[in-house]
């Protein structure tokens, strides 16, 4: 397992509902892969990060961390 840097961006997005709300995307320093969380805490980063783990293009089993 590597330890790899991504970037935490806070932003905001409609819900399915059309609802606008805080959100956070990560994206990974190494490939360039994204994902998104509802929310803004650190419970909703962990997710993202969490995500791009199982969601890996290169099938690879990195360890997040922020830079």
């Amino acid at each position: 397992m590597s330890k790899v840097e991504c970037e935490v961006e806070y932003a905001s997005g409609y819900d399915d509902n059309g609802i606008d709300r805080d959100c956070v995307k990560v994206t990974c320093k190494k490939c360039g892969h994204q994902t998104m969380s509802w929310g803004d805490g650190p419970q909703s980063v962990n997710r993202c990060k969490a995500l791009l783990k199982e969601e890996c293009p290169e099938a690879e089993s990195n360890f997040y961390v922020e830079e």
